[in-house]
């Protein structure tokens, strides 16, 4: 009598993966906007039961897109003030990120930092950043300076928190191997924790690049000035909905130029780490 052959005990696990994310990424995309388009159309321009002075339907949004980009594309006023909030934009995100990177290794490295000086910057972060507004205005006035330090206020929290948690990412042997071979510690800091912990900081500062477009709108919208957000506010005050969407939407494409291109770096920089890419962003 022949026994059975042995195949071993190992058992090879297959994966299912649902119809649903059978789907290309591009064509999902393409089919979730167009739904939306087919609702949206269908509750303002085909039905009426949405009021166009609350949602205007996409013809009018489209309408206005073209309207705005032809302004931009033609050197109008429009781009001056797209020019305005690009600037403020970048300088707030490069301070946020200066000083939220010193402060996150302040914390991530001291005691002193974790003990004295996250407890003040946990509370900080609690309060509701939106009401410092006509702080900011009243000691740096309507101009440009007053948006950037509402949107660094509102963008640097993140930076360090994701910078402190990266210094902890190097395991206790990589660490007890660099103290072993002599090393300093701003040897051990460079070398070991900042390379370790470069998918943390960069994960918080594409937190941050969401975070300084919002603050920069407020700033505009709430102070004046002559960035895009004074004109989402003129044209509120008008009730010029498809303005106001289409200026939105023109935003919407500034924020993601610059989450792409903290993501570019990131690949450029961290190129080794691919665990930080969720959906494959960044």
């Amino acid at each position: 009598m022949t026994d059975a052959p042995d195949h071993g005990t190992d058992t090879v696990w297959v994966e299912h993966v649902a119809l649903i994310d059978r789907i290309p990424r591009w064509l999902a995309m393409l089919g979730l906007a167009a739904v939306v388009l087919l609702i949206w159309d269908l509750a303002t321009a085909r039905t009426g039961w949405v009021s166009p002075i609350i949602l205007p339907s996409p013809k009018e949004t489209l309408d206005e897109l073209v309207m705005v980009g032809t302004n931009l594309l033609s050197g109008g006023y429009m781009l001056g003030a797209l020019w305005t909030t690009t600037r403020t934009v970048f300088w707030a995100f490069l301070l946020s990120a200066l000083i939220g990177f010193s402060l996150g290794v302040l914390v991530g490295e001291t005691k002193f930092g974790e003990r004295a000086v996250m407890p003040y910057l946990v509370a900080i972060d609690t309060m509701p950043k939106i009401a410092f507004a006509p702080l900011f205005i009243a000691w740096l006035g309507f101009d440009i300076a007053s948006k950037v330090a509402l949107a660094t206020f509102i963008a640097t929290f993140p930076i360090i928190v994701s910078t402190a948690a990266g210094l902890y990412a190097a395991s206790e042997n990589e660490r007890m191997l660099f103290k072993a071979m002599g090393a300093s510690r701003w040897q051990t800091l460079v070398r070991l924790k900042l390379p370790n912990g470069l998918p943390y900081i960069f994960t918080g500062l594409k937190i941050a690049s969401v975070g300084v477009m919002a603050g920069v709108i407020t700033g505009e919208f709430l102070g004046g000035g002559k960035g895009f957000g004074a004109l989402i506010r003129e044209s509120a005050s008008m009730l010029d909905t498809p303005r106001v969407f289409s200026l939105i939407l023109y935003l919407s494409l500034l924020g993601l130029a610059l989450f792409f291109a903290v993501a570019w770096v990131q690949r450029r920089l961290v190129f080794w780490n691919k665990g930080d890419r969720p959906g494959g962003v960044g």
